[in-house]
């Protein structure tokens, strides 16, 4: 009689690098013979993937942990909490909540492999980090998508703004080299992927280890990649994102004309407390270039509203920027303060009711300004990457624009892992609609 495989289920939470790494660990489970489950119900080891950006994170994963234990009194599991809460928290989540047996930062994933081939019994904590790249196999990637990657390129930062506990659980900058990522970009060209995502929590201070060669040098060695047709990037800092960056962007046809650059603030003195390294009138001045090489380009930010001290002209200041700039969308905020972190040492001035009402500020005028923006493009057709059909609307096949924009439409064929001519014949606020061409 064969052994009966281990089904193993991933929760993600946080950002695209989570979503990345989730990726890496399921192919790395794969590899023992392990079978990925639907559901948390039909597996028998549950692996919880971590984000501790921000207070409420951390709240929603305890509130998953609660109803796993739940889950684990009726039957057999293990559960495993890894990523930046497993880093950050340790040995404090086995105390917490019972039910978990592993706990694994960023840089110890890899061992969940002996745990499981060994079928350890007992709980395991481990949170220590590497200065070097440990180099995953592309071929060992149990990726989401058929046809759009992340490529992680560099991992951990270097700049420490006061608000940010990434430092603290993804570390300090290390770099991939530049060989270890063209390798995986042309894996993926050979088995039909027509878009790469470069990852990092700041890309571009990249350098490959050996050669020193800067992310320019990296844009342009994956533009030259046969079979790659989209290429976009993230996370860039304003304050390390250099003229030649941009030049960089609009000089590659295979590059998106699409960027997100976080401002977090719009005011002078809240940028100085955030220790962000840029004034208000330097990050405009950045985005007057982008747009000057590139008219048609698609920003968006991310603005975190409340923080310590913040006034009601400090948040005007922030409002007027998105006026003046007109994002494409923005991923806001309030303020929490995060373990570790120098703004932690700072009183929570700003009360909750004010934070939540400034909140919905930002949120209504985003709104207003996409519901606008994408009035304008009623009638135009444009290049859509199709990802498959829509989970809420089946009916519909999605995808993605050069801009990043959502894209709902209807075709006569499946046209999913094709670049294919969308005709936008309706809006809202967070999408497009259209037909494809012939």
């Amino acid at each position: 009689m064969s052994e009966k495989k281990r089904r193993y289920f991933i929760r993600t939470f946080g950002c695209q690098m989570n979503e990345s790494d989730s990726e890496r660990i399921s192919g790395m489970l794969d590899q023992t013979g392990a079978v990925k489950a639907e559901r948390p119900e039909d597996a028998d080891l549950i692996i919880v993937n971590t984000c501790a950006v921000r207070e409420k994170s951390e709240e929603k994963l305890f509130s998953y942990l609660g109803r796993l234990a739940q889950l684990k009194k009726k039957r057999t599991l293990r559960i495993a909490v890894v990523g930046c809460v497993a880093q950050l928290r340790g040995w404090e989540l086995l105390g917490k909540k019972g039910a978990v047996d592993f706990v694994l930062g960023p840089d110890n994933t890899a061992e969940l492999l002996s745990l499981v081939k060994e079928d350890a019994a007992e709980k395991h904590v481990s949170t220590s980090w590497s200065e070097e790249w440990h180099e995953t196999s592309p071929g060992l990637i149990q990726r989401d998508s058929p046809v759009s990657a992340y490529v992680t390129v560099m991992e951990g930062c270097d700049n420490f703004c006061a608000y940010c506990i990434v430092p603290y659980t993804r570390g300090r900058e290390k770099f991939r080299p530049l060989r270890s990522i063209l390798e995986e970009v042309r894996d993926l060209a050979r088995k039909g992927y027509l878009e790469v995502q470069l990852l990092g929590q700041n890309v571009n201070s990249y350098r490959d280890p050996a050669s020193g060669r800067p992310f320019t040098e990296l844009l342009r060695e994956v533009a030259a990649v046969e079979g790659i047709e989209w290429i976009r990037f993230l996370t860039s800092h304003p304050k390390n994102f250099r003229p030649e960056i941009a030049e960089a962007v609009a000089g590659l046809r295979k590059v998106c004309r699409q960027l997100h650059l976080p401002l977090q603030s719009g005011s002078n003195a809240v940028l100085k407390r955030m220790k962000r390294g840029y004034t208000k009138e330097e990050y405009l001045d950045i985005i007057s270039g982008l747009r000057s090489l590139m008219p048609e380009i698609s920003l968006s930010t991310d603005i975190i509203v409340g923080f310590p001290g913040e006034t009601e002209p400090d948040f005007e200041e922030s409002v007027e920027v998105l006026r003046q700039v007109r994002f494409s969308s923005i991923f806001s905020f309030r303020y929490s303060p995060r373990p570790l972190t120098a703004a932690s040492r700072l009183e929570d001035s700003v009360p909750k009711e004010v934070k939540q009402r400034r909140l919905a500020e930002i949120q209504h005028l985003q709104k207003t300004i996409q519901l606008e923006d994408h009035s304008r493009l009623v009638g135009k057709t444009m290049k859509v990457l199709c990802l498959g059909r829509g989970q809420k609307t089946p009916q519909l096949f999605t995808g993605r624009n050069e801009g990043n924009q959502v894209v709902n439409f209807r075709s006569p064929d499946d046209p999913t892992g094709r670049l294919v001519d969308v005709h936008i014949t309706a809006f809202g606020p967070y999408s497009l609609l259209g037909e494809k061409t012939a």
